[in-house]
């Protein structure tokens, strides 16, 4: 089971395949600041934007995707 759900994603993305593709990078991103806390690679690598009780990296990313916390655009 998805949380959140698909509907409250699409609201903030234009299609399905979008909605993978940044809470897939944004993932990696958290996963990257968790992985160098200790290092102290704070600016290259951005916080998660919101609270959340989850620990799952792409929870937290597809929760920030369903809030618009994340912009993106297409190259």
């Amino acid at each position: 089971m998805i949380s959140p759900r698909i509907d409250r994603l699409l609201e903030n993305v234009d299609s399905n395949y979008a909605s993978v593709l940044v809470a897939a990078k944004r993932a990696r991103q958290i996963n990257s600041y968790y992985h160098n806390l200790g290092e102290g690679a704070f600016d290259e690598f951005p916080p998660p934007m919101i609270e959340t009780a989850s620990k799952n990296y792409l929870t937290i990313a597809l929760e920030e995707v369903a809030r618009g916390k994340i912009k993106y655009h297409y190259r």
